[in-house]
């Protein structure tokens, strides 16, 4: 006879068992009796519709966490559903059982009837999964799952796949991805994972999914982990003969014409109403520029997908660089095409959707197109060009005063997203330019004036408004309407000699303007900088933000990078070696190639930065140092800001000159320096504001 130490031995092998499940045509019964569909199953699981399926057909069964958390569901069903009529165990007076088990509760979702899709439930604790340790790839504590916006949508906008096959989604949801083929990656993305984003606007259209691959990820697809050539690793591409490709095009899939690089796209030709398109972004590929995502590349994989799916949310699904999401922004906000009834048929066909900038490229004015543009080239236009520029200007030594040199500190006080502040209910053309001779000045027409102002004279120890070096002009030049506008502001004539205006305007840039101010902020607010803190709250917020939380530092980087590469973008230049003057290039073919719209956008800026220098002066005296694009720096008896910034008796900022907080427009502390470095910059030639920002003027024009 057996020991009881033999018998108890037995017992313990048989609890450390995997918990067994009922058999697969049981656990569809089970399922259908709760009056549960597959699809409500599969968003409480964290997995796909096509997975339960297979778990109840007996193609798969479920591993370790997914598969403890199903059998308690089983159980709980088969307890209040059991088989052949048998009466339901009752429930323990004491603790009755929820109708569905406590992991799975969350909001009710409708009942649908012949269909896969329902409401989104509440996510269950994710666990770690089999073969993986519990370490930072996966947060300790996370937040429940918000309510998806769109059914079709449940899982977010995007994953990040490592190379196990594990899909970090946005919201801690990690979903399995068999895939061992890029064509097949494609395939389970638009058939099983239950990604992508609502479309933008009623005329628009739904945000492909995107994929993100790590190295793990893209090794296991077929991929080289890095691509290596003599051109930036962001410019290279896979050859057309790299199996890869090859089995892209076996597949009866398309790639752009930007063909296998860093942001891939494959597709489909639509069919009818439905798009067949994923985006792929392969991180060890350069994909997320450091400048723009500042340290995302090496974290884990579940924080890239909250840092990528918490700008997704606010700003757009990524589709290239910081500046290409950006220039995509503003299309996905203003289709250039909406649904229209032709009054001869009755029937509904494309047409303009008002207010956008259509559906083809417009040529600009020769003074707004660049050097190599062939309306320049083929015109043999010689008669100069817009120079609507950031500012880059440091004040002459020769005009500092004793009193200046002796103030301790030279302190740098930068704008909050100066650009996306000027694009603010900004109006600009729609049409063609159209040529006129001698026209009067309208301040309410946007276009580009010939217009001589060498014969203004201002202050020299501000920079002048008219140009982006701070010098004064010398003679006729093109000017955007803001410049001119703001020169009429100041007491000065203006007498355009000839100009390119339209005739068809609009705030175009309107909804671009109003989504990333509300991403700006919100995101600022989560990392603790909020409107309602006062001036030295909110420098101490300041200082802390980006340690507070990094991932949300990287979208916050990002958020301003889209800004200003989504401003560059309306007018890149060629780009490679083997490009020749006058020939085209593939950014001209985009109707949002608009270097009238950057020129209006900047010229506001500064005018706006000018006009906050000249205000600082009547109310405080203060002259700046210099000025770089949205930083200025000025003297200053301490290290803070509210030691020169004017005030009144309340306490309250004077409007008009530079005020402190989290608003687009709005400035901040950006760096303290002494006044003895700043003066020796300045003898130098150099610009303190370039060194105590350490950024850059020029708004970024190509990728």
């Amino acid at each position: 006879m057996a020991s009881e130490e033999e018998l108890f031995a037995n017992i313990d092998a048989l609890l450390e068992e995997e918990p067994q499940l009922p058999p697969p045509a049981e656990r569809a019964r089970l399922r259908e009796a709760a009056g549960i569909t597959q699809a409500r199953l599969a968003q409480a699981l964290k997995s796909t519709v096509q997975t339960v399926k297979n778990y109840e057909n007996g193609r798969s069964e479920p591993k370790s966490p997914r598969l403890e958390a199903y059998q308690r569901l089983l159980k709980g069903w088969a307890a209040k559903y059991p088989a052949h009529g048998a009466p339901a165990a009752p429930a323990p007076v004491a603790a009755p059982q929820p109708e569905v088990p406590e992991a799975f509760t969350g909001p009710a979702a409708p009942d649908v009837t012949g269909t896969e899709t329902a409401a989104p439930v509440q996510a269950p604790a994710v666990q770690t999964a089999p073969g993986r340790p519990a370490t930072s790839r996966r947060p300790a504590a996370r937040k429940a799952a918000k309510p998806a916006t769109d059914p079709r949508f449940p899982h977010g906008p995007l994953a990040v796949l490592d190379g196990d096959g594990s899909a970090y989604g946005v919201d801690g949801i990690v979903l399995d991805c068999p895939a061992t083929t890029v064509p097949e990656l494609v395939e389970w993305t638009l058939k099983e994972s239950g990604l992508g984003a609502a479309k933008l606007n009623r005329y628009g259209k739904d945000s492909d999914p995107l994929i993100v691959l790590t190295a793990a990820a893209a090794v296991k697809l077929g991929l080289p982990e890095r691509l290596e050539g003599h051109e930036q690793r962001r410019s290279l591409r896979l050859p057309e003969d790299h199996p890869v490709v090859k089995q892209v095009a076996k597949a009866k899939w398309q790639l752009t014409q930007r063909g296998f690089g860093p942001w891939a796209r494959i597709y489909r030709k639509a069919q009818g109403r439905e798009r067949q398109c994923v985006q792929l972004a392969i991180l060890s590929w350069d994909a997320l520029d450091e400048r723009s995502w500042p340290g995302v590349a090496e974290m884990e994989p579940a924080d890239i997908a909250r840092v990528l799916g918490v700008y997704a949310q606010r700003v757009i699904t990524p589709r290239g660089s910081t500046a290409v999401s950006g220039l995509e922004l503003m299309t996905a906000l203003r289709p250039p095409t909406k649904a229209v009834q032709d009054p001869e048929t009755g029937n509904w066909v494309s047409g303009y959707n008002a207010g956008s900038l259509g559906t083809e490229p417009m040529d600009p004015a020769p003074p707004e197109a660049t050097p190599e543009h062939p309306v320049v080239v083929n015109s043999g236009w010689t008669g100069g060009f817009l120079n609507e520029e950031a500012y880059q200007w440091v004040r002459s030594v020769e005009t500092l005063s004793d009193e200046e040199c002796t103030l301790p500190f030279a302190v740098g006080l930068d704008l909050n997203t100066a650009f996306l502040a000027a694009a603010a209910r900004l109006v600009v053309g729609l049409s063609a330019p159209d040529h006129f001779h001698a026209p009067k000045f309208n301040p309410k027409i946007p276009g580009s004036w010939l217009v001589d102002l060498s014969h203004i004279e201002l202050d020299p120890r501000l920079p002048s408004p008219f140009t982006p070096d701070g010098s004064r002009p010398t003679g006729p030049a093109w000017y955007q309407t803001h410049t001119l506008a703001y020169a009429q502001e100041l007491g000065h004539d203006v007498h355009p000699i000839e100009a390119y205006l339209r005739r068809e305007t609009g705030a175009y840039l309107d909804p671009w303007h109003d989504r990333l101010k509300t991403a700006y902020v919100d995101t600022l607010a989560d990392m603790g900088v909020t409107k309602d803190l006062d001036d030295r709250a909110f420098l101490a917020a300041m200082e802390q933000h980006k340690q507070k939380d990094p991932a949300l530092a990287a979208v916050l980087s990002a958020i301003k990078a889209t800004v200003k590469g989504g401003v560059g973008k309306l007018r890149e230049r060629p780009q490679g070696k083997s490009y020749k003057e006058g020939e085209t290039w593939p950014a001209l073919q985009r109707p949002t190639w608009r270097p009238d719209i950057r020129a209006a956008v900047i010229s506001k800026a500064r005018v706006n930065m000018h006009r906050k220098l000249n205000n600082m002066v009547k109310m405080t005296g203060l002259f700046p140092l210099a000025v770089l694009s949205d930083c200025v720096v000025y003297p200053s008896p301490g290290e803070s800001p509210l030691d020169f910034l004017p005030y009144a008796a309340s306490g309250k900022p004077q409007p008009g000159g530079f005020r402190l907080g989290p608003t687009p427009g709005l400035a901040k502390l950006e760096g303290v320096q002494s006044m003895l470095w700043a003066v020796d910059l300045m003898e130098k030639g150099l610009n303190p504001a370039r060194h105590i920002k350490g950024g850059d003027a020029v708004l970024d024009e190509g990728e």
